[in-house]
């Protein structure tokens, strides 16, 4: 009796706990060839459409009809050793995230546009059978936003731009669960084959971006954004599978949760050393203690008779404690005839504290370096492409004695390679 109900306490639901918890370390500021080139160090010139996501003063310049398509191949892979030395790798994945905008603008200054990229996303996936079965198999989550901006010229010196957002949003998960093939009065036997459960659950939201552009000097720039947080409600279906003894106890059915994405800001600095030469400082802000408590809303399943007044699914309130993060990035360009070659580099801070570290979301602290090239074919055409390559710091965490008080302690190694091209026309 006592392993039953040791057991059956673990089964009190956690529906969409780990699998709406996502996004920090799964944030995308990938959204353009150009930028991402240059290391994401564009809040001070924001000098394409993707200023429709880091600075949408930035629009204020850019006259006449303007459109670009683009996307990023997204190549992750991660590594999860245990104490004992047991490794296990990720499943490869590849992801292509898109982005689209349009803008035109008028004599007077003004300029209208719309953009459509994806601010969250990726997803992780681990071989069947590997330990931490019960924690993760398999997530995809898929954000995206479009995004009207309108932005203004005031002078030759001061630019200002402002945006909403609707945001919409899938999450898909399933992993592994403990069950039984017998209850009480038989012999109560731990199943040697697991039971699973899959959750797909969608939302949407409203949100909103301000920006501005200063240029106290001919050759120099300085620019910051905010972009607030956005609120999903998420609604979906969980489904239990193969749960054998005890699946007259996970009914399943619809749940529901909230998560507060975090509000953001960017900051930055611009130099033109000379007429071929330029080069950005950023700083941003992300603000990620909005996700402090992740409380889920279910159906109650039957009650269990080996743990009274406690159903195994139930409503539940989850402590998540994020930090607020912080990246540092520098990138510059330089112009030759028709091409542009550019640099950048980025330091980032993960926001999860160690006791949530798990491995639906492996995330550390992580250096990033990348290299871009553009190609102008006319006044009309140019293309963009960019690399990244993300290198994560090993994340260890350690147990409820020693410390971290994680409930999978273990090491993470996790790194990732971005390619991105954008294909750019001006009329």
């Amino acid at each position: 009796m006592t392993r039953v109900q040791q057991i059956a306490g673990a089964f009190v639901a956690t529906i969409f706990v780990t699998s709406l918890a996502l996004a920090g370390g799964f944030q995308l500021n990938e959204v353009g060839a150009r930028a991402m080139g240059m290391g994401g160090a564009f809040a001070a010139q924001s000098n394409d459409l993707s200023a429709m996501y880091f600075n949408p003063a930035g629009l204020a310049t850019q006259m006449g009809f303007r459109a670009s398509v683009g996307a990023t191949m997204i190549m992750p892979s991660s590594s999860y050793t245990t104490t004992a030395g047991a490794s296990t790798d990720m499943v490869s994945q590849t992801f292509f995230p898109p982005n689209v905008y349009a803008s035109y603008g008028l004599q007077n200054g003004l300029v209208f546009g719309v953009g459509f990229f994806a601010p969250f996303g990726l997803g992780t996936e681990w071989p069947a059978g590997w330990v931490g079965r019960y924690y993760a198999m398999k997530a995809d989550i898929q954000d995206f936003v479009l995004n009207p901006t309108v932005a203004y010229k005031v002078n030759d010196k001061l630019l200002v731009g402002a945006g909403f957002s609707y945001m919409f949003s899938n999450v898909k998960l399933s992993y592994n669960i403990r069950t039984f093939s017998a209850l009480p009065p038989i012999p109560a036997n731990i199943s040697p084959t697991d039971g699973s459960v899959t959750l797909d659950a969608d939302g949407n939201s409203w949100g909103f971006d301000v920006g501005a552009i200063y240029k106290p000097l001919p050759a120099m720039s300085v620019g910051a954004s905010y972009r607030h947080s956005t609120e999903v409600t998420y609604e979906g279906t969980a489904t239990f599978t193969s749960m054998q003894a005890v699946k007259d106890y996970f009914p399943g059915g619809t749940g529901q949760t909230a998560i507060k994405f975090p509000n953001q800001v960017f900051t930055g600095i611009s130099y033109q050393f000379t007429p071929s030469l330029l080069v950005e400082f950023d700083f941003q802000w992300i603000g990620w203690s909005t996700y402090d408590t992740l409380s889920i809303i279910l159906p109650s399943g039957p009650n269990f008779p080996y743990t009274p007044g406690k159903p195994l699914q139930a409503s539940s309130k989850s402590p998540k404690s994020w930090y607020n993060a912080t990246m540092l990035r520098l990138g510059g360009e330089y112009q030759y005839q028709a091409w542009a070659f550019r640099l950048g580099f980025i330091y980032d801070t993960t926001p999860q504290p160690s006791q949530y570290v798990e491995p639906i979301l492996p995330d550390a602290n992580r250096m990033e370096g990348t290299i871009g090239l553009g190609y102008k074919f006319s006044d009309n055409l140019s293309v963009d492409a960019a690399y990244q390559l993300i290198l994560f710091n090993d994340r260890t965490v350690t147990g409820p004695t020693t410390g971290d008080m994680n409930k999978f302690p273990g090491t993470y190694k996790s790194s990732a390679n971005l390619f991105a091209l954008s294909v750019s026309y001006f009329r």
